[in-house]
């Protein structure tokens, strides 16, 4: 299975199931998080999930990069309390995450676009 192939499942079992009990599958006991917001390790991200899956949250992918041992997930993140536009982008290691990063824009949905293109 690939990087890729491996963080899509991630996404399917964990963040869409609202299950954190597969963790030790997917990802390094030392999982560093650069999210300020996010405790380090598998213990730290799923007391983030406590609060997160509260909201609800469905996540649905847009685009994957796979290039060595990054891969990198836009998606749209729906919220009870609204959409978010997101890129993780995570660091891998023997097949399981190890180190993740994100940008996350919130979407106002009383903004007039200027252009046709979408937001995603």
């Amino acid at each position: 299975m690939t990087n890729k192939e491996i963080v899509a499942k991630f996404y399917d079992e964990v963040f869409n199931a609202w299950d954190t009990s597969k963790l030790d599958e997917y990802m390094l006991p030392t999982y560093k998080q650069h999210n300020p917001t996010v405790e380090d390790g598998r213990d730290g991200f799923a007391r983030f999930c406590e609060r997160f899956f509260a909201a609800h949250p469905k996540m649905e992918i847009v685009h994957m990069v796979e290039e060595g041992d990054l891969v990198m997930v836009f998606f749209k993140c729906t919220v009870d309390f609204g959409v978010n536009k997101v890129c993780d982008i995570y660091r891998m290691e023997n097949g399981m995450l190890a180190e993740h990063w994100d940008v996350v824009q919130h979407l106002d949905p009383d903004q007039v676009p200027v252009n046709d293109n979408g937001q995603f």
